[in-house]
């Protein structure tokens, strides 16, 4: 390989993905020379995609399907990917693949950088794979997680990524008592929480990080706003979990603060 960086995002459906734009920007910034593609990979296609290409690339982010799937790969798993069993970060380092999850340290670290440290109850609405990472990266940073899932099936690996919080899992409600919590964090596909929105008024509402950036604003993050309360969107996530890919994949401490505002209007004028 040549000293140049080459990362792609991997999953499917990927032509919306903003990550293209937002690496290749990064690298102009940073000075690296750096290529980043989109690779449409089914799930069923990702072990031979992966022994096929892993010589040509550096590393990949991990899009839907695949951020459980990835978890089967002969790789080197970190503690956080194989406690939240789920990954978006195949990077390679002395000739070894490495996996691990920058959902959820991305979603810490955007919050962070907006002054909000630390939380006493917290609602995760959705409860798939960025549910999962989200609710390991705010294991202890809260005092209590709730999430709130459609299904039960998905209870027992949820609360195995708890470790210090106090973990409770409900049932999905149209009403779940917003007002109970001082952070919402919306996990669910665009127009999934929707309904919710209904349940709002003044004053019922904190602070909503809603992880979709595409669609926006949603519904209920335009009802969160009207309702007197704060909004932090997707986009934000994006940012940072991209920017501690990029971390990863250098080997070095970048400056989150100055990357993000550099790339944050170029983001937003791609939308």
């Amino acid at each position: 390989m040549s000293n140049a960086i080459r990362g792609a995002i991997l999953g499917s459906p990927v032509t919306h993905s903003l990550s293209p734009v937002m690496h290749r920007e990064a690298f102009a910034f940073l000075g690296i020379d750096g290529s980043y593609d989109r690779e449409e990979v089914a799930l069923v296609s990702l072990a031979s995609y992966f022994s096929a290409k892993k010589a040509k690339y550096d590393y990949f982010s991990l899009t839907m399907p695949l951020k459980e799937e990835v978890l089967t790969l002969p790789v080197i798993v970190d503690e956080i990917a194989e406690r939240i069993q789920s990954a978006n970060t195949l990077y390679r380092r002395n000739e070894n693949w490495h996996l691990t999850s920058t959902d959820g340290s991305g979603l810490v670290s955007a919050l962070r950088n907006q002054g909000h440290i630390s939380f006493n109850r917290i609602l995760v609405l959705g409860a798939g794979g960025t549910a999962r990472a989200v609710v390991g990266a705010l294991d202890g940073v809260a005092k209590e997680i709730v999430v709130l899932g459609r299904t039960s099936t998905r209870r027992a690996v949820l609360e195995n990524a708890v470790r210090v919080s106090t973990f409770e899992y409900q049932r999905w409600s149209e009403n779940p008592g917003f007002s109970e919590y001082d952070l919402v964090v919306n996990t669910t596909p665009a127009g999934a929480a929707d309904l919710l929105a209904d349940s709002l008024s003044r004053g019922s509402c904190s602070l909503l990080f809603d992880v979709i950036y595409k669609p926006w604003p949603t519904v209920l993050a335009s009802r969160w706003l009207d309702s007197g309360g704060a909004v932090i969107n997707g986009l934000e996530l994006l940012l940072y979990q991209g920017i501690e890919q990029l971390s990863l994949v250098l080997d070095r401490e970048l400056d989150q603060v100055a990357l993000a505002t550099h790339l944050r209007p170029i983001l937003k004028k791609s939308l």
